[in-house]
């Protein structure tokens, strides 16, 4: 690979998308300056962009090219970030590059066209914060860089073999879903947490964190011949996770449990498949990288609203009988009636529930992979899967209340971000935290 590749980044599908275009644009063959805002939406099966001077129609899509990538930027209004999570709230947001739309149902999608490294600039200021220490910004960008690449190859190949990507399993016993990729067939990636968030350029972008993506330029992790999907979450909770206890049942062999702090293991360290061991886990509060409440190293990787979370390394939530079984019916469509019992029926090597086993009064089911328990669990996403349920003051077979206690925050695969930042201030360099998450992988320039 020779050239800086561009990305495809789908930000927003609506029955109307408002933007302004600042500066000269190209519109679909149409030279026009303005700084006016336009809508664009459905009408008579074409793609309508009006302003107050201007209606323009277009049959399937129409792409709207700067004329200069630095100079000129689009704005979208009502961009909405993490979603499905508790922070959730829309933003107008602004972008370089190019803008195109196209129709999707009776919707508009509106995706973002642009470089890869401009796009790496804005992944690291709104993952990480521009303050975080250089080596932690270097390891990101490559990360990133290289889940982005694994990403591009695997949509060609599943677009070329026409492979159909079912992330479901479910038998009358059964119901198991992994989230990745079936929601992206028309671009590259989304914009928001079940990717990598990306918000353009309506964060600042400090001088360090171009730094680090021009310093990494092009770099990326391999294993073997082939590119590392470099998986990342926010805190592993002291071990990280398989890949395949997450996603599809496929082996990644530098993907695989890392305990999460200086010391040598020989892999049977914390042996959190069994139920004993990470009952013991959870319930203590192991040395590790991420176990910290420095706030200034906190700040280098949760943004404000990731900060209103006061706990993740260890967390703890209360739910009465009545407040857990309507969430499960809302989030999981089946009425279990009363919750009688949670039995776990399979755990990763981070303690991470793979397969939950919910017992009710009208039905039992086991659910998995590790988000859907998660999703079934709490109003947006239970912070992780690595957890224990305990029924409190049981009434003729019917607990009244159920406690739930937790480590970490996210899916636990890869790096973990807390526990980087950590490594960072430590002083380990962005090779150094690269191979502790990333074992026997290996740092190379493609272009």
């Amino acid at each position: 690979m020779e050239s800086t590749p561009n990305i495809h980044v789908g930000i927003l599908k609506n029955r109307q998308v408002d933007f302004s275009l600042v500066g000269k644009f190209n519109i679909s063959g149409l030279s026009i300056d303005c700084e006016n805002r336009y809508t664009a939406k459905i009408s008579n099966n074409k793609i309508v962009l009006t302003n107050n001077r201007n209606t323009i129609e277009f049959d399937e899509e129409v792409l709207l090219t700067p004329s200069s990538l630095t100079d000129n930027y689009f704005e979208l209004n009502e961009v909405t970030i993490g979603i499905g999570f508790h922070w959730e709230q829309k933003e107008t947001q602004k972008f370089q590059g190019s803008l195109k739309f196209f129709k999707s149902g009776n919707k508009i999608q509106a995706i973002n066209i642009l470089p890869i490294e401009n796009y790496l600039v804005s992944v690291i200021s709104s993952e990480m914060s521009a303050n975080s220490s250089l080596n932690l910004l270097k390891a990101h960008a490559i990360i990133s860089r290289s889940w982005l690449l694994a990403q591009i190859k695997k949509r060609n190949v599943l677009n070329k073999n026409q492979t159909k990507y079912n992330p479901v399993y479910k038998t009358k016993n059964e119901y198991i879903r992994w989230y990745d990729r079936e929601d992206h067939t028309l671009f590259d990636v989304c914009a928001d947490d079940h990717c990598q968030r990306y918000q353009g350029i309506t964060k600042a972008q400090k001088q360090n964190v171009k730094k680090a993506v021009h310093e990494t330029f092009g770099k990326v992790l391999m294993y073997g011949n082939g590119i590392c999907d470099a998986r990342f979450s926010k805190c592993c909770g002291g071990v990280t996770e398989l890949f395949e206890n997450c996603w599809e049942p496929e082996k990644h062999p530098y993907l695989t449990k890392v305990v999460d702090n200086a010391e040598p293991d020989n892999g049977t360290k914390y042996n959190l498949t069994n139920e004993a061991n990470t009952v013991d886990f959870i319930n203590s509060a192991p040395k590790a990288f991420c176990n910290t409440n420095n706030k200034n190293i906190l700040k280098q990787v949760l943004n404000d609203y990731d900060l209103l979370s006061k706990k993740f390394y260890r967390w703890q939530i209360e739910y009465s009988q009545k407040e857990l079984n309507t969430l499960i019916k809302e989030k999981s469509g089946i009425d279990f009636g009363d919750i009688i019992d949670f039995i776990p029926v399979e755990r990763g090597e981070s303690g991470r529930l793979v397969k939950l086993k919910i017992i009710g009064t009208k039905k039992t089911l086991t659910v998995g992979k590790e988000l859907e328990i998660r999703r079934w669990l709490s109003k947006s996403h239970l912070y992780s899967s690595a957890i224990t349920i305990k029924p409190l003051n049981v009434k003729n077979n019917i607990p009244e209340k159920f406690i739930i206690k937790g480590a970490g925050w996210g899916h636990g695969v890869g790096l973990c971000q807390i526990g980087a930042a950590v490594m960072g201030e430590k002083g380990y360099g962005y090779n150094e935290i690269l191979a502790h998450y990333y074992k026997n992988s290996k740092i190379k320039k493609l272009y």
